[in-house]
């Protein structure tokens, strides 16, 4: 019988704006930066007047963090200049998506700052905003309930560069820090995997309707889910539509086999002792894992009693209650463990190494041992792990955390969930209000919906491909004004869209160099100028000039041809072919100075 599912979603969506608290672009960099700073972060108490446990557990890899800093960067990045009044058009956007997801909306609001120690905020904490609440959306089998819509800051983002020469440091990079985010929490009322797939669709269609970013990294997904008898588990980079339903699917079992092996060791009392340090045993191993170490760091191993044949225990196919552990004991720097239900052969130990370990644990039949090598301080900490996630097995469930989810839909752990210690008021902020008329203008201004925009296109007579295109170009108003210019409607989008993209690829330039150089204004002269100075047939021609570094009026100029006495003379060089090939030989030594139904008219004038 299938577990039945308790799901949300919550969504972070870049906005197509500058910063939030500061006037720099919202530009990512591939240069290099104007310097570098270098920063340890320190969690702090939240309202409850504790440390949150995910900012303990980050404080507890002691790493300190590097910050590139470009000229498109301010002090208020660098946390060295308090934060200046929130930016307008940001806001207006936020509470447009809010509205749209039918929710109330806060007339005073109180800025936040959220404790987030990881090294991707300078300050140590990101500033959010809670602007809608209460809000829904219509599936196919019922409605979704919108918690929240939030706008905050994004992070600071990794370094793309291979220097790593401090220890323990990471590095980011500042050019995304503070552009702004929509934060979308629904309620946990998705029952199964085919809602959550569609709900996270229409909450991406609403979001595309307003001003957002687009591309790879403008929006992260995360989903919020348990089953009865289990807690519920965080996942990140649950945005890829292909493998949501199999992600939660495997999740599921995941936490529903973590429950059934909850229940079976849940009475097993005082399965610890001391872990031991048992470099010795291994002085001469094969092993690579454990010879790597031999002389630079240490190894450790520690007996679990009552735990022969946990460890190998299947949750799903190619990942066992072994590889939950492990994923406990990376996150100190190790390289995994390896444990008692693991094949020897496997690892190349001898049978003597194996023996003597078990002798010096005092192993009997129904117990297990992890074996952890590497540096000794992070090979000490990793052991700890290990002992904690078993007891953590014992004592709970499905333990609260958050995972990473992997490209083949399978999840990872990534640090404990983070609980309400983590927020506290932000002091250099004002309350931010939101007045009746700021309120209406964003009413005003709502952008239509996808399936209200696709109904008013399809008025035009045009296909299905060319409404695709202008929806998923963002063309629909640009579109709206050209049709007035000129009442043709497919050769309009085709100019927004298809043409565009054709002559993106013939002279091997971005669509946003293209729309630089082809401006509106140039677009709509060309458009306005057919049946004057050039024909449809003209327009694709006289664009590719004007990319080629011509002037609009000498893109527009046509050369004299004498079409008739050229196609003459062709048929007398090449006596016998049809109309298409005379017409193909023309229109290829011309190469667009003649359009293909002019051509064909003065062809049939010759009477071929």
């Amino acid at each position: 019988m299938e577990a039945k599912i308790k799901a949300g979603l919550e969504i972070h969506q870049q906005l197509d704006t500058r910063k939030l608290f500061c006037s720099c672009p919202s530009l990512l960099r591939s240069d290099l930066p104007k310097f570098s700073v270098e920063r340890k972060l320190n969690p702090v108490v939240g309202e409850t007047g504790e440390v949150d446990v995910a900012a303990a557990f980050e404080k507890s890899k002691n790493k300190s963090f590097i910050y590139e800093v470009y000229d498109t960067n301010c002090l208020v990045e660098l946390d060295e200049e308090p934060p200046h009044s929130i930016n307008q058009e940001a806001l207006k956007t936020a509470l447009q998506i809010a509205l749209l997801l039918n929710c109330k909306i806060f007339p005073v609001t109180q800025v936040m700052r959220k404790t987030v120690i990881d090294g991707s905020n300078t300050s140590g904490f990101q500033r959010t905003i809670m602007i809608g609440y209460d809000g829904f959306i219509e599936t196919s089998i019922g409605k979704v309930g919108i918690e929240s819509v939030m706008l905050e800051e994004d992070a600071a983002r990794p370094s793309n560069t291979d220097d790593y020469s401090i220890e323990k440091s990471k590095i980011y990079k500042l050019d995304r820090l503070g552009i702004p985010l929509v934060e979308i929490a629904t309620k946990p009322d998705l029952k199964t995997p085919e809602q959550v797939k569609e709900a996270a669709l229409k909450i991406g269609e609403i979001l595309r309707a307003c001003k957002v970013k687009r591309g790879i990294g403008t929006i992260r997904q995360d989903l919020n889910i348990s089953i009865e008898g289990g807690d519920r588990v965080e996942i990140k980079g649950f945005q890829e539509p292909k493998i949501m339903i199999k992600t939660i699917e495997l999740e599921t079992q995941r936490q529903r086999e973590l429950i059934l092996l909850h229940n079976a060791i849940k009475k097993i009392e005082k399965p610890f002792e001391e872990f031991q340090e048992v470099s010795d045993i291994f002085s001469n191993t094969e092993c690579k894992l454990l010879k790597n170490v031999i002389g630079k760091g240490k190894i450790y191993s520690v007996k679990i009693s009552g735990f022969a044949g946990i460890f190998g225990k299947e949750l799903y196919e190619g990942r066992r209650f072994g590889s939950e552990v492990s994923d406990y004991a990376k996150m100190y720097g190790v390289g995994g463990i390896i444990h008692s239900d693991e094949r020897s052969e496997k690892y190349n130990f001898h049978e003597k190494e194996i023996s003597e370990l078990k002798k010096r644990l005092s192993i009997k039949k129904d117990d297990a041992f992890v074996i952890i090598a590497g540096d000794d301080k992070k090979a000490s900490k990793a052991i700890e792990a290990v002992i904690k996630r078993v007891k953590m097995q014992i004592d709970v469930s499905v333990p609260k955390e958050v995972r990473k989810g992997d490209e083949d839909g399978s999840t990872s752990f990534l640090r404990p969930m983070p609980g309400s210690a983590r927020m506290y008021p932000e002091t250099d902020v004002e309350l931010l209000k939101i007045s009746r008329d700021f309120l209406n203008e964003a009413k005003r201004d709502l952008p239509k919906l996808r399936e209200e925009l696709h109904g008013f296109l399809k008025q035009y007579g045009m296909n299905e491909e060319l409404i695709k295109l202008i929806l998923e170009r963002r063309e629909v108003d640009k579109f709206k004004e050209m049709v007035q210019v000129y009442n043709n409607s497919n050769l309009v989008a085709k100019v927004l869209t298809l043409f565009k993209i054709e002559l993106a690829v013939k002279n091997n330039k971005t669509e946003d160099e293209i729309d630089k150089i082809l401006s509106d204004e140039i677009i709509e002269t060309i458009l306005s100028q057919i049946d004057r100075r050039i024909s449809e047939s003209d327009v694709r021609n006289v664009m590719q000039k004007v990319l080629e570094g011509k002037s609009l009026e000498e893109a527009m100029e046509k050369a004299e041809i004498d079409l008739q006495g050229e196609i003459k003379k062709l048929v007398k060089e090449k006596p016998g072919l049809s109309a298409n090939a005379y017409m193909g030989l023309i229109m290829a030594k011309f190469k667009g100075q003649v359009s293909g139904k002019e051509v064909m008219d003065e062809i049939k004038k010759v009477g071929i």
